[in-house]
């Protein structure tokens, strides 16, 4: 009887631990892992956080996917506004798009579906920026995912050679 009331104390330090302070939970969830203390391991909440890891992951992707489409759609629609700055950020979401798929190969089975979203989030962003309204923008994602993650792709005008260097 006395083993079951330290295994209850143990869970409710750990549920509690897991609620009060992160940090210390994931700690000291290793530290059990490692020494393979697999009876006091927060086994649900364990679960719960790496189906989060994967979650993010997809959210990640549709963050940085929405944030490269709504610079193609300022480039292309705000001609007159093109900057470096708008190229770096391309530049920089294409890079930081491949390292995430090189990562996570099996998140290019969800580009499909994470560019629907991202073109909607994209366009939203786009209109809030150039301050166009929404009708503005095509109702459907334009560009091909070939076209989105091609380093030299920039719909309407090419870049200047001046801004690209």
């Amino acid at each position: 009887m006395e083993t079951k009331k330290i295994g209850q104390i143990e869970e409710y330090f750990c549920k509690s631990l897991y609620e009060n302070d992160f940090y210390a939970w994931t700690q000291k969830q290793a530290q059990l892992l490692r020494h393979g203390e697999w009876s006091q391991i927060d086994l649900v909440n364990i679960i719960e956080e790496i189906e989060s890891l994967g979650k993010q992951q997809r959210a990640e992707l549709k963050n940085r996917l929405s944030i490269l489409i709504e610079h193609l759609l300022k480039w292309e629609y705000q001609v007159s506004k093109r900057s470096r700055s708008w190229l770096n950020t391309m530049r920089i979401q294409r890079i930081d798009l491949g390292e995430l798929l090189k990562e996570n190969p099996s998140l290019k089975f969800y580009l499909e579906e994470a560019l629907q979203i991202a073109y909607t989030k994209g366009v939203a962003l786009a209109s809030g920026e150039t301050n166009l309204p929404l009708q503005t923008f095509p109702q459907n994602c334009p560009y091909t995912l070939t076209e989105i993650f091609r380093d030299s792709f920039y719909p309407g005008q090419p870049a200047p050679d001046d801004m690209m260097k």
